[in-house]
């Protein structure tokens, strides 16, 4: 009797507003279907997939609102249950994304990089499944994908292909394969349910995070179904991710050639390449943070630090055109094929770039008043950091959580002269504050990110990615 009064008006309304247009949002998508096949898909998955957001979402909302009920607001009971709900609730939307798949999978990677916006528990749980253990396709339909795509059947079209997947992500997996001349190839097949179902997905997930910011106005991320409205058709269109590839080695060589041979993107194999089916060169490396197979390659961890530093830096400041997933999966390491070593006798490494999907333009002016802004996040320049927070679309009343979701530094250490008051490690000490101020400021942070340029997003998306992966490697330095 007593958990009823836990079901409060708003939570009601949520659930209902959620079943009732995303029911309407599922059946849209069925009538603008022209491919009967497809319809039929779409009318068998579409109201499970709804059920299963409604239901994950109910049990989410009544386990905050039952766990926490009466607890004192800032008691260490309180915290402590708190961080137990918070487990458990990630635990289930990890699940709801995996079973949903698809444009659910592309929101649970970006919520595994918001560490200076969502609970711990969120970014560790999905952080550790949404990079490297997506849904797998099966063989058939990858099959299905192929012959509709190419004409005949993979056995056909290659000499060998492995029917099981090196590796599965949100859009695709990879297959290896050998062509009729021998060459060794990596496959990427996009997921058929993406074709079939993203359309639903995306009209119900904006209904959700619609609805939430009408009932809790604090909570907003429109922002987030914003850019995956503007980025997802581009990601879906394989033939943009080969000529971003293209375009982003061909950047290297005209405007940084002092490093270009350090950098390396697959080679397409166009006759073989569509918008669902990606044919590449097969490369071996190490991924970026796995530092004992960097090492077994004579590669030294701070050499390939100071590497993906550099380099998406190059693209960030100089090139204006940059890679905006480089999280551990997307970048392989090897021995640079010159074979030249560095004064120690180290092999000097060369960084592979994959999924070349997500890319974004800076023009002058944003390259020029980002770099002046980590120019002052450096020295210590709190005139500076304001000056070009302001001009990026911060705001003079925020700039200060700006820069703090920049560095992952609470603002004194920001603006501490200290040499290293920016180092990426960081400590159990300043994570806990920040975890904190994330808490405290939640409707600040919201703000400001719903204020940022889409670019500016996109930037602080690829910077997160870049300190994870630099954070693994330093921490095996020191």
């Amino acid at each position: 009797m007593a958990a009823r009064s836990f079901w409060r008006p708003k939570t009601k309304l949520f659930l209902a507003a959620t079943a009732v247009g995303g029911a309407g949002a599922g059946a849209a998508a069925i009538a603008n279907s022209e491919d009967p096949a497809s319809a039929l898909k779409l009318a068998t998955a579409v109201p499970f997939r709804l059920l299963r957001d409604a239901a994950t979402a109910a049990s989410i909302a009544f386990d905050y609102e039952y766990s926490l009920w009466g607890l004192t607001e800032g008691s260490i009971e309180r915290e402590r249950i708190k961080r137990e709900v918070h487990t458990r609730s990630a635990l289930k939307l990890q699940e709801l994304c995996f079973r949903n798949g698809g444009i659910y999978i592309k929101l649970g990677q970006h919520i595994c990089q918001l560490e200076y916006l969502v609970p711990d528990e969120y970014v560790q749980i999905m952080r550790q499944s949404m990079l490297n253990r997506c849904p797998v396709s099966s063989y058939d339909q990858v099959v299905e994908v192929v012959k509709k795509e190419l004409g005949a059947a993979p056995d056909e079209i290659f000499d060998e292909f492995d029917p099981v997947p090196i590796a599965s992500a949100s859009l695709a997996q990879v297959h290896i394969a050998r062509t009729h001349d021998g060459q060794k190839v990596a496959v990427k097949v996009q997921h058929t349910h993406m074709t079939d179902t993203a359309a639903a997905d995306y009209a119900t997930v904006e209904l959700i995070v619609n609805t939430l910011h009408r009932l809790f106005p604090s909570f907003d991320y429109r922002w987030l179904v914003d850019e995956v409205r503007e980025s997802l058709p581009k990601e879906l269109d394989f033939l943009i991710e080969a000529k971003n590839s293209v375009k982003c080695m061909d950047n290297f060589r005209r405007f940084s050639p002092h490093i270009a041979e350090y950098v390396y993107a697959p080679r397409v194999h166009w006759s073989l390449s569509t918008s669902k089916l990606l044919v590449m060169e097969f490369i071996d490396g190490a991924q970026v943070n796995d530092c004992k197979a960097i090492k077994k390659l004579g590669i030294q961890p701070s050499d390939v630090s100071n590497l993906l530093s550099q380099a998406f830096a190059e693209m960030m400041f100089k090139h204006g055109f940059v890679h905006c997933d480089p999280h551990s999966a997307n970048v392989l390491v090897r021995p640079l094929p010159s074979g030249s070593r560095s004064i120690f006798g180290k092999k000097k490494p060369q960084l592979v770039l994959l999924d070349h999907g997500l890319y974004k333009d800076l023009d002058v002016s944003t390259r020029i008043n980002y770099a002046s802004l980590w120019k002052g996040l450096v020295f210590s320049d709190a005139n500076a950091i304001k000056e070009n927070s302001v001009k990026l679309g911060a705001g003079e009343d925020l700039y200060v959580l700006f820069a703090g979701v920049l560095t992952m530094r609470p603002w004194n250490k920001v603006i501490d002269p200290a040499v290293d008051h920016l180092v990426v490690q960081g400590t159990d000490s300043d994570r806990s504050e920040l975890q904190m101020y994330a808490s405290q400021y939640f409707p600040q942070i919201t703000e400001l990110l719903r204020r940022l340029p889409r670019v500016i997003l996109l930037m602080l998306k690829t910077n997160d990615c870049l300190r994870t992966v630099n954070r693994a490697l330093v921490r095996i330095i020191l």
